[in-house]
């Protein structure tokens, strides 16, 4: 996914490049207003903009410049209004894998199926990247949880007492994930599990 497609409501999908400054202090504010609001993606309150702005330049920027990790936003109009990411798996015997992280919706624009479109377009280009299996974990029980088993996220098992949340003391369980992508076209790096040939996953 090299340009824009339309999710909802006027909402378009894009994988993100680094090198502009507005898009910085957007995604900024994205996560800001998500920790603000209770979700837990790693930060605790007081969590301030330049703190939400250092994670994107320090974390997020070096990867995707690498290639290692791919990064999608959602515009509405102009504006950053959510985003998701995934690192491609480093160890040379997982290069089939991907690690999805920070679904981000800014709380402006929920219930709008920005999460879904974003995460259905994650999958399009984990495709091209030859990526079969991606794998995540989420907060037990929250919104995001239900929306990955509505896509096909298959649950592994729950770790009690995992993490705290941003606005609580109080230590939340978190849910494994993972979802297989059939039917992927995949790079030249070794066998299909299922036909022993190289290069291709067989469609069901």
């Amino acid at each position: 996914m090299t340009g824009g497609t339309t999710a909802l409501d006027g909402v378009t999908i894009e994988q993100w490049r680094p090198g502009v400054d507005a898009d910085l202090d957007m995604l900024a504010d994205v996560l800001h207003a998500v920790v603000h609001d209770g979700a837990g993606v790693s930060f605790v309150v007081p969590f301030t903009m330049a703190e939400a702005r250092r994670f994107w330049e320090d974390k997020v920027v070096p990867g995707v410049r690498e290639g290692t990790r791919h990064v999608l936003v959602a515009r509405d109009d102009k504006r950053i209004v959510g985003t998701v990411q995934f690192e491609l798996a480093w160890p040379p015997n997982q290069p089939h894998r991907a690690e999805v992280a920070k679904l981000l919706v800014h709380p402006v624009a929920r219930r709008r199926g920005v999460g879904r479109a974003l995460m259905l377009a994650l999958e399009t280009v984990a495709r091209a990247e030859g990526r079969t299996l991606l794998t995540l974990d989420t907060w037990t029980g929250g919104h995001a949880e239900s929306l990955y088993r509505s896509l096909g996220y298959v649950v592994v098992g729950v770790i009690p007492r995992f993490a705290r949340g941003s606005t609580t003391a109080a230590l939340e369980p978190t849910t494994i994930m993972y979802k297989e992508l059939i039917g992927t076209v995949s790079r030249d790096w070794g066998q299909s599990p299922a036909n022993g040939k190289r290069g291709t996953v067989p469609k069901e």
